[in-house]
């Protein structure tokens, strides 16, 4: 028998638009968007895809540093970033290069950033984007501070992040979402669940029924969605935008999804912790399968166009590594002179000793 006092849990259903076929199974949570606009997103997708393939490759050849791949996550990266206003804020995890990619940064800056290089992240000033954050969760707290700046200055912005299933155990994690709770911030957070941190399986990460529940004791909205739709991801951060820019507070997303290639190119082996069964069952839903089909059942799609875009990638990412890798080497007092406008003279006095 329940206790009246005691907080009651409910399972939570995933939103999704379209079925693992590409037919359209949610008529009521279609985002309102051009044919245009779903040829883009599919284009995006695409071009997402066949750059992270490429990168996969760079990195083997020593011509990337570190890289986490992405493929799988397509849904949730470039539909997320697709309904953003380009004066909107991303503050990005380590994987997330496509949504900082689309939302304005060269990619050869992105490339930089991989090889180590400090031009990596000095972001363009009309580009509204952080370095990519390799500390586990602290890009929350960054996106719940800009998402502070826009409330304090009355602007009608929101700010995006995201973390992985590991990410949400992160104390930043909590204090970011308590926070913006108590604010009522614009802020979107958005929680990549692959179901693995690296090697370690959802179920041992929380007790709690999903990454969406803890939405609740921050007294913010809670979303579980279909990562592997993004026209269910479109709809979601469509709507958390929105209660952001009206003052309604913040939303915290959890995105059903699964990457198929390691956690990153560093030594991880997926093939130590998950199943080929699970990795097959997962394909059936490969998100650019899904939103193929459905784009291909409106017209909307042809082989042709898409040996086009996989084609413009190739390209674009053999001009961008060549670029990244003809940027003139990083030297020491060369860093220490990108780091102020005006160097201090205590660093004036150590770039000195080291010349010296």
């Amino acid at each position: 028998m329940s206790k009246p006092y005691v907080v009651g849990v409910q399972e939570v259903q995933p939103l999704s638009v379209l079925g693992t076929d590409g037919t359209v199974t949610n008529p009521g949570a279609m985002p309102n968007l051009t044919d245009d606009q779903l040829k883009e997103l599919m284009r995006r997708m695409v071009f997402t895809r066949t750059w992270d393939q490429r990168a996969v490759n760079l990195t083997r050849q020593g011509r990337l540093g570190f890289y986490a791949p992405v493929s799988g996550q397509e849904a949730t990266m470039v539909g997320s970033e697709f309904v953003l206003n380009k004066d909107d804020f991303i503050c990005p995890g380590y994987r997330d290069m496509p949504q900082i990619v689309w939302h304005g940064l060269p990619m050869y800056q992105a490339f930089l950033y991989s090889r180590g290089h400090q031009h990596g992240g000095q972001i363009p000033q009309d580009v509204h984007v952080l370095m990519p954050q390799i500390i586990i969760g602290a890009q929350y707290l960054h996106a719940m501070g800009v998402a502070m700046a826009f409330k304090q200055r009355g602007e009608q912005r929101v700010s995006i992040t995201y973390t992985g299933d590991g990410g949400s155990s992160e104390g930043d994690f909590y204090e970011a979402l308590n926070f913006a709770g108590a604010f009522k911030l614009p802020s979107i957070f958005m929680v990549q669940n692959n179901g693995y941190a690296i090697t370690t399986p959802f179920s041992k990460q929380t007790a709690a029924l999903s990454v969406a529940h803890k939405a609740v004791a921050a007294g913010i909205e809670g979303v579980q969605v279909d990562g592997m739709d993004v026209l269910a991801v479109v709809k979601a951060v469509q709507d958390a935008a929105e209660r952001g820019r009206k003052g309604e507070g913040a939303t915290l997303i959890e995105a059903i999804t699964y990457r198929f290639l390691p956690h990153s190119m560093s030594g991880d082996d997926p093939s130590k912790y998950r199943t080929k069964e699970e990795t097959a069952e997962w394909e059936l839903k490969d998100p650019l399968n899904r939103f193929r089909n459905y784009l291909v059942s409106k017209g909307l799609w042809t082989e042709e166009e898409e040996a086009k875009v996989v084609e413009d990638a190739k390209n674009t990412v053999a001009e961008q590594i060549k670029k990244a890798e003809e940027t003139e080497k990083m030297t020491v007092p060369g860093l220490i002179d990108s780091m102020f406008e005006t160097t201090p003279q205590h660093l004036e006095e150590q770039k000195a000793d080291y010349l010296a």
